[in-house]
């Protein structure tokens, strides 16, 4: 059976110009490609990924000023824009944007950026005009809106960005995946929204960071983590799809020359750990909520109790994937979870399961037993942890050939 194993593909378009006044982050929608280093987006048109937003009028701002995607917050309302892939004429490291925006006292817009660095890699989140740590050829921008008062929005009128290359004082090293072990929190939620638009369902595989940095737009799994029992007897490869259990920008992950708060803890080391044990912060997290569980990863209900088999709260370890290089694939299912077993048959033992939309790292590959999934019928089956193996049929890699060596 021919398996097809499309990658993403760019495709041009053309974006309506708006008035660019205020340096500020990057922007909003639509599939674009450009020879020069400088364009203008699109921030009026609103599709599926976007959480809380209309682009009425041309004006991008808050849908609903009083809608609150989590019960921590009683006022105020939030929304997010995410533009469509961007390519670049040549090669950059470095975004920057100028955003012509109101923002009414107690309103606020932040614009971040990320950059392809192959079929299905890309860069964490990045605050725009911050170097990435290595020079991409495409693009996407993400427009975050923020209020604390009900009833009030910013508005953002126009946004343009440029592309150059930087010194990288801050670039991270290509390395192995980090893996720290984080005390983990079931989520539950069942009928909220997370942070990138998606409904909580029963059982649900997902996962939430406390840092937008790492969180994948709606039906994506571009930041996705393998979370493991203590004793790594059972893991789930799952996408991140929410912001939390505490504080909204503690990517603790990162290094200090990367970590966008909290720059003296230790690396790995999320600041509700610190601010549950020792008092960090008074005790609080970046909302100012007292901070009452050092969780560092929230789990959907679905991770929590079928990937895992957890029964009550408590440590975890946890991959960061995309930190991670080399090959990788995204999971493509129907929509239920896949199996992952300890060895390349049917029958071999199931060690956890790979939520669909999750991009894995593909360590290498062997032969095994005959399977047909979503992209046809192999033999093919690809480890993507230790004694964590998927047949390659589930997997979009962007090739219908082995991307990894033979292991």
């Amino acid at each position: 059976m021919i398996r097809i194993k499309k990658a993403g593909r760019v495709t041009a378009a053309v974006l309506a110009a708006g008035a660019v006044t205020a340096l500020a982050g990057a922007p909003a929608q639509a599939a674009t490609t450009t020879s020069g280093a400088s364009w203008q987006e699109n921030v009026s048109t609103v599709d599926f990924d976007d959480v809380n937003v209309t682009g009425a009028g041309g004006t991008l701002t808050l849908a609903d000023a009083a809608w609150h995607r989590t019960a921590q917050v009683f006022a105020g309302s939030e929304g997010s824009f995410i533009t469509a892939e961007h390519a670049l004429g040549t090669p950059a490291n470095r975004v920057s944007a100028e955003l012509s925006a109101d923002t009414p006292k107690g309103t606020a817009v932040e614009v971040d950026v990320r950059g392809r660095t192959g079929v299905n890699d890309w860069t964490e989140w990045t605050p725009a005009g911050t170097a990435f740590k290595t020079a991409v050829s495409v693009v996407q921008a993400r427009v975050s809106l923020h209020s604390d008062t009900d009833g009030v929005r910013p508005a953002v009128k126009g946004l343009g960005l440029s592309a150059d290359s930087a010194p990288q004082v801050n670039a991270l090293a290509a390395t192995a995946a980090l893996t720290y072990k984080i005390y983990a929190t079931r989520e539950g939620l069942v009928g909220g929204t997370t942070a990138n638009g998606h409904v909580i369902t029963s059982r649900d595989h997902f996962v939430a960071l406390p840092s937008g940095r790492g969180l994948s737009p709606k039906a994506s799994g571009s930041y996705s983590v393998r979370v493991c029992k203590s004793d790594n007897s059972r893991c789930e490869y799952a996408p991140v799809w929410d912001v939390g259990p505490w504080n909204t920008k503690d990517d603790y992950w990162n290094p200090a020359s990367v970590r966008y708060e909290y720059k003296d803890l230790p690396q790995g080391q999320p600041e509700a750990y610190a601010a549950y044990h020792n008092g960090y912060n008074g005790g609080k997290d970046d909302l100012g909520y007292k901070v009452g569980n050092p969780a560092g990863i929230d789990l959907g209900d679905g991770v929590f109790y079928d990937g895992l088999g957890m029964s009550d709260n408590g440590n975890v370890n946890v991959t960061y994937l995309w930190t991670g290089t080399g090959p990788t694939g995204t999971v493509k299912t129907a929509g239920d979870p896949m199996n992952v077993r300890a060895s390349a048959s049917t029958s071999a033992a199931v060690k956890g399961l790979a939520a669909n939309y999750a991009r894995v790292n593909i360590e290498c590959y062997v032969l095994g037993d005959s399977v047909t999934g979503t992209f046809g019928t192999s033999t093919i089956w690809d480890r993507i942890g230790p004694n964590n193996y998927v047949s390659d049929t589930y997997l979009q890699t962007g090739s219908d050939e082995p991307v990894a060596p033979l292991c």
